[in-house]
């Protein structure tokens, strides 16, 4: 049974239960028809590490989606790039840059912590303000930022010193990349400065080799609250381990007991209790749930202390070789198998045995996701082997 009430407690909601919830909020269940902008927002960002992930997860959520759609936010800075949750790098509004990165700064403050080693003797105060001088004055890849930070601490590991500067700044990728069909290498700048926010007082006026005066501490991280909210509205319902494994951050129940009478409370089958939004959609657990083709690191599989409502515990592991990520495929809702667009051809490796009407569906997906964002380009699907044996 995926949903019962008993005497002792809460409703109990099985994995299928589960499931088809969080697909009713990820879009996953029905298309919608959101456009992009709402679409990124509603779902806190999209996991970007690559820059096509986005544009395939868009594609398999909204009805009437088109990339040069995601392309236009972004080449008119509605949408940026920029390490977010989890330390990852993510296409966020505008909005949400100045919201998210605030939220998760504690965690790259702690990341610091990780290159303590390579540096020794480094002023971070002054390394902030040099790369913002360096940034704002020009967009600056990372060797470039590696050259210019080795030349002010030589005894400093180089590759520390970049990743202390993303650690200390919201540095947001800067088009053409992350463009479809166009990209680039990868150059950075503020998000103040490329989004037109003032930046901080007391910032330094002079050569960015004699920083005048120390980056004025970061403001207190924000609330958490509001994002609670949002976070259950777009991945719940959901535990506090959750939301902190979705955002990388840890000490969060104190917002859920704040926001306890505005919530709602359920149990999973092995005790831990959910929250979620009262009128939040909770479909029946036998709801159809057609297949579709997700990105490597949708946020769907990685948004859940317990991954169990989208991956089956025997699937555990298998989207994934070493350090390469697989595009996933999703049928009833679970992950079934993973595929890849090569030449022409969508390959798709299921998992096990599907049935004929669900390969004629998974055909079908394959055929319409290749259609929407390669349109014009002839694409078969064929059933073969995606993972290197």
């Amino acid at each position: 049974m995926t949903r019962k009430t008993t005497s002792a407690g809460p409703p109990v909601l099985g994995a299928r239960a589960l499931n088809r919830a969080t697909l009713a909020r990820q879009l996953l269940l029905r298309r919608s028809e959101m456009g992009a902008r709402d679409a990124v927002g509603h779902l806190l960002g999209l996991q970007a590490q690559n820059v096509k992930p986005p544009y395939y997860a868009l594609a398999a959520r909204l009805d009437g989606f088109a990339p040069e759609e995601l392309s236009r936010l972004m080449s008119e800075r509605e949408a940026v790039r920029i390490v977010t949750l989890r330390s990852t790098i993510h296409t966020h509004t505008a909005e949400d840059c100045f919201t998210l990165r605030p939220l998760v700064q504690p965690a790259r403050d702690r990341e610091l912590g990780q290159f303590r080693r390579g540096l020794a003797g480094v002023d971070l105060g002054l390394l902030t303000v040099l790369v913002r001088e360096l940034v704002e004055a020009e967009p600056r890849t990372m060797a470039q930022l590696r050259e210019a930070l080795t030349a002010r601490w030589p005894d400093a590991d180089p590759q520390a010193l970049a990743l202390a500067a993303r650690c200390r700044l919201p540095l947001v990728q800067v088009t053409p990349r992350g463009l479809w069909g166009r990209s680039g290498q990868v150059a950075l700048t503020t998000a103040d400065h490329w989004l037109g926010r003032p930046a901080p007082a007391g910032k330094a006026t002079t050569e960015p080799q004699t920083p005048a005066m120390p980056e004025p501490p970061a403001p207190k991280a924000p609330a958490p609250d509001a994002t609670v909210l949002r976070y259950l509205a777009a991945f719940g319902p959901a535990s506090v381990k959750d939301m902190q494994t979705w955002a990388g951050l840890t000490r969060l129940r104190d917002a859920f007991e704040r926001l306890r009478p505005r919530l709602v409370t359920f149990h999973d089958e092995n005790g831990t209790e959910l929250f979620d939004l009262p009128e939040a959609p909770r479909p029946d657990p036998d709801t159809p749930a057609p297949p579709r083709f997700l990105p490597e690191y949708d946020n769907l599989l990685l948004s859940h202390a317990d991954r169990s409502r989208v991956i089956p515990p025997e699937h555990w592991g298998r989207s994934r070789l070493g350090n390469q990520a697989f595009r996933t495929l999703l049928v009833d809702g679970f992950l079934a198998g993973v595929w890849k667009p090569d030449a022409g051809v969508v390959v798709v490796e299921p998992f096990g045995k599907l049935t004929a009407a669900q390969r004629d569906q998974v055909a079908e997906e394959g055929l319409r996701t290749m259609a929407v964002l390669h349109p014009g380009e002839p694409y078969d699907v064929r059933f073969g082997t995606v993972v290197p044996r």
